[in-house]
């Protein structure tokens, strides 16, 4: 019998007001997330790439309760985050934890590691009985590949690797079966970096914790994910298993954003295959009709801007919200 999903999300749609301006009357929405449908199981890793601005970080943010969702259905274990009660909503957040960009934001400086840790226990009892919490932190500090005699240490005292580190222990402390990564590399020296996806995947495997992985490193996620979802201006437009996605991608985003990324031998002879993207990228406060990719589209005809595409496994065997869908291996990367 298959396990059930730790993430499940339905049609979600997140709305922002913006107040008019002195010229402007009436407030305006922008629609960030506009009808994402996704499925994270347990033990596993999910990739969300994009540019900036398409609405990553207002989903992930969503994901945790940080954010409510305007309509459609956000369920953590199979509690809908959007509806739940006050008490419900903090069971939900020992279930879900969130590593931020920014690890020198992320922490109080003068915290020491132990206070940083163990204080979701103060707020949540029962995850850890008091006497054992000096134990736990050292656990922890062990897990992530610290030493339990820098318990005492205050966060200002480490390197942003190293605090890093601490945050995706303290996300740890809640027992979580899911943790959110928005961005949780980006910050990092490509060294720490290599260091802290080795690190996340070790914790996978001791610990079964699944992972929504959030960036717009195409690399990283390449290396970390079991499925990838592309998303442009609040919507999913490629989704499929990351040997689907990056060995032939069938959207002619996706194809532009690979073929743009860097390569062995980029410094020595021009890629012949690279795409390069013409016009601004559409404001979220009025995209355009139908597709909303086709003003930068190199394959956009007349029904893209009349009937917007499902994304749909029917031409390019995963999922790809394109009427003109192609796989096409020249854009993979390894």
């Amino acid at each position: 019998m298959a396990e059930a999903p730790v993430l499940e999300m339905r049609d979600l749609h997140v709305d922002y007001r913006l107040p008019g301006g002195l010229l402007r009357r009436g407030a305006r929405t922008v629609r960030a997330v506009a009808g994402v449908d996704l499925v994270v199981p347990p033990r596993s890793t999910f990739g969300i790439v994009g540019e900036s601005g398409c609405g990553k970080s207002t989903l992930a943010r969503t994901i945790v309760g940080l954010l409510p969702p305007t309509s459609g259905r956000v369920l953590v274990n199979g509690a809908d985050v959007g509806g739940a009660s006050k008490t419900a909503r903090r069971t939900m957040r020992r279930a879900a934890q969130m590593v931020f960009q920014d690890p020198y934001a992320s922490l109080n400086p003068w915290m020491t590691v132990r206070d940083l840790i163990s204080e979701a226990w103060q707020v949540h009892d029962g995850i850890v009985p008091r006497g054992r919490w000096d134990a736990e932190v050292d656990r922890l500090l062990e897990l992530v590949g610290l030493r339990p005699n820098q318990r005492h240490l205050r966060a200002h005292q480490f390197s942003g690797g190293q605090r890093q580190r601490i945050c995706i222990a303290r996300a740890l402390a809640m027992r979580p079966q899911l943790i959110v990564c928005d961005e949780a590399v980006s910050a990092l020296d490509v060294s720490i970096r290599a260091q802290i996806l080795n690190l996340l995947r070790d914790i996978q495997d001791e610990t079964g914790v699944s992972y929504l992985f959030v960036s717009h490193d195409l690399g990283v996620v390449r290396h970390v994910a079991d499925e990838v979802a592309v998303m442009y201006l609040g919507r999913f437009v490629e989704h499929g298993t990351t040997d689907q996605v990056f060995g032939a991608p069938a959207h002619p985003y996706t194809q532009a954003l690979l073929s743009a990324a860097p390569a062995i031998g980029d410094w020595a002879d021009e890629r012949a295959d690279e795409i390069v993207l013409t016009g601004e990228v559409p404001s979220p406060l009025d995209p355009p009709s139908g597709c909303r990719f086709r003003t930068r589209c190199f394959k956009a005809q007349d029904v893209c801007a009349t009937v917007e595409p499902a994304l749909d496994d029917s031409s390019a065997g995963h999922g790809v919200a394109c009427h003109f869908a192609e796989p096409d291996r020249r854009f993979g990367i390894a």
